[in-house]
């Protein structure tokens, strides 16, 4: 008889304690394998692909596309053992016990087995747990259409429904709404819907199959703000008036926002930090790049130079790669530089982390920033991938702004801040000239070192900006 597990949305790291359904990987029935991914969510870090550490068929689901889930809740129950595999192979082991992985890529080596449907067993009369009250899962007609929808009764219990070739409900199974996954492949095409309030279901796809696509949204947009210019506005009711307050509107501080919110909430609350800048001549930094590129492929990034500095400054003064433990009142000096840089995404600011970026050269370190940028604009970074930093390095001259006073991403110790690289006039050897200027400035946790400590990092990082050859000594 098979024993029916129940796999809860598992904790995603980084203190998360939600995660919002963007896309389910599995159907109802479905045979799944250890490990194989059956739902795809999204953080306020990344998206994920979460794994189910059970093989067997899948009995029940539970939360709908675009609703949030808090940790813990459950996600799918799975029916194992040798029941679950009548009518279909086995997909694994088929152990109880599962993996224990929770996030793909965390030791994963197997690769998902293929789904199949099992075929329907004798109408039974469905339980409240999404399964038969023989433990059997309900399967799929022999002509292939869906048998069974997991739905909510008032109770909040799942419930089954059978559907005969007409669509009507068979005797004996309780009535639910046929409620089939929602033809949309793009993350950001549900978030654009669910922005501006769309309901995916009620549209038509013109994609391949009936795949909703980004232009089916937009031309259903416009549609309804003609629509709303035309018709008479309906006086506002207590049910349906938005959330407001006098000259204002309220937005939840959700998501990437609310994750950002409370990051730097706590720097500024825990962190007794100081702010030191300097501008520095560029103009030799960016000869050297350009003499670099035009050597060949591939290019070198400023961004991987001023990385390579940073680490090369980092060596001198190690005060400021560190963390500090108030519960043991010790300050961790860290041996290894992970590094943070600052990107601005469609869902906000995500900051992915370079590994080992103090054993990484200039090359290097322009393919990993690459890598992780475009993994960043797609949203499909990892965890891991925004996790460990120790140092941020923040090029928000990108934005056409000279300078700021960054706020440290807790619990780093510091963060450089990069301005934009302009023609200013300059003093050199001696004589007035236009020169390619940017203002460097370090934000730093007093707590790890003072100011004269500070100083010297930030003015070897202008040295080696003015004159490239002084990283020559710690290459």
């Amino acid at each position: 008889m098979a024993q029916v597990l129940e796999f809860r949305l598992p904790d995603l790291g980084e203190g998360l304690t939600e995660a919002e359904i963007v896309r389910w990987l599995v159907e109802v029935g479905d045979v799944v394998a250890v490990d194989q991914p059956v739902v795809e969510v999204e953080t306020a870090k990344a998206m994920v692909d979460v794994p189910c550490p059970y093989a067997g068929v899948v009995t029940a689901r539970f939360g709908e596309e675009g609703s949030e889930l808090p940790v813990g809740a459950p996600l799918i129950t799975v029916a194992v053992g040798a029941a679950a595999s009548t009518g279909a192979t086995e997909a694994s082991d088929g152990s109880a016990e599962g993996s224990g992985n929770v996030l793909v890529g965390y030791g994963t080596s197997e690769a998902p087995a293929r789904r199949r449907r099992v075929r329907p067993t004798p109408a039974v009369p469905a339980a409240a747990n999404g399964r038969s009250l023989a433990g059997e899962p309900v399967g799929e007609p022999d002509d292939g259409r869906r048998a069974q929808t997991a739905g909510r009764d008032a109770s909040g219990a799942v419930a089954t429904a059978r559907v005969d070739e007409s669509g009507a409900t068979a005797a004996g199974a309780p009535e639910a709404v046929m409620d089939g996954p929602v033809p949309v492949i793009s993350p950001l095409v549900r978030r654009l819907a669910r922005e501006n309030g769309l309901d995916l279901k009620e549209l038509t796809g013109s994609g391949p199959d009936g795949l909703i696509l980004r232009a089916d949204v937009e031309y259903a947009l416009r549609a309804a703000a003609v629509q709303t210019r035309t018709a008479p506005v309906p006086a506002a009711t207590p049910a349906t008036a938005p959330a407001t307050t006098p000259g204002g509107t309220r937005v939840p501080l959700k998501g990437v926002r609310g994750a950002v919110a409370d990051k730097l909430s706590r720097s500024r609350t825990e962190i007794p930090d100081a702010t030191c800048w300097v501008d520095a001549d560029a103009t030799e930094l960016m000869r050297a790049r350009a003499a670099m590129n035009a050597a060949g492929a591939p290019k070198i990034s400023l961004l991987a130079l001023l990385a390579r500095i940073c680490t090369a400054a980092l060596a001198r003064f190690p005060e400021l790669n560190s963390t500090v433990d108030m519960a043991a009142r010790e300050i961790v000096r860290l041996d290894a530089v992970h590094l943070g840089f600052a990107a601005q995404t469609e869902r906000g600011l995500v900051v992915p982390v370079v590994k080992d970026a103090h054993a990484r050269d200039a090359e290097a370190l322009s393919a990993e920033f690459a890598r992780l940028t475009e993994a960043a604009r797609t949203g499909s970074l990892t965890p891991a991938e925004l996790t460990g930093g120790t140092f941020t390095l923040n090029n928000y001259g990108v934005f056409g702004v000279d300078g700021s006073t960054p706020i440290i991403n807790h619990p780093e110790a510091a963060m450089l801040g990069v301005g934009r690289i302009v023609p200013k006039p300059w003093v050199h050897e001696g004589e007035l000239a236009v020169r390619q200027v940017v203002q460097l400035s370090l934000t730093f946790d007093h707590r790890v070192c003072d100011g004269g400590t500070a100083g010297g990092f930030l003015r070897y990082v202008a040295d080696c900006v003015e004159q490239p050859a002084v990283l020559l000594r710690t290459l």
